[in-house]
């Protein structure tokens, strides 16, 4: 069962990235990452929050885009963006995947 929220820790965890670098994307693109915070103040992301930041890494790592440049993107909400890093990302699983069936064969 998919949680409803997702602490800054988990999803660094998730993303492979430090807590600082998603509390500073999170506060670059607050037109389409916006955490809810509990009593503490501490962020609470939404898997939607989530898949925004993936497509954010995607941009900024993998393409090699500024952060204005992403924003730009993600603002005009590209599909084809959208598309391309969730199929990178199904790809990268099933690479894991592969890589744990070869190594329990060996």
């Amino acid at each position: 069962m998919e949680k409803l929220y997702y602490s800054i820790g988990e999803v660094a965890q998730m993303l492979g990235e430090s807590t600082s670098c998603i509390r500073f994307w999170s506060n670059s693109f607050p037109n389409r990452i916006k955490p809810q915070r509990n009593a503490k103040g501490n962020r609470k992301f939404t898997p939607k929050d989530i898949e925004v930041l993936r497509q954010a890494q995607h941009l900024l790592k993998t393409k090699g885009m500024t952060i204005e440049g992403a924003a730009r993107m993600l603002d005009g909400e590209d599909k084809i963006n959208m598309d391309r890093v969730k199929a990178l990302d199904t790809l990268k699983d099933i690479r894991r995947e592969l890589v744990e069936i070869r190594n329990s064969l060996k």
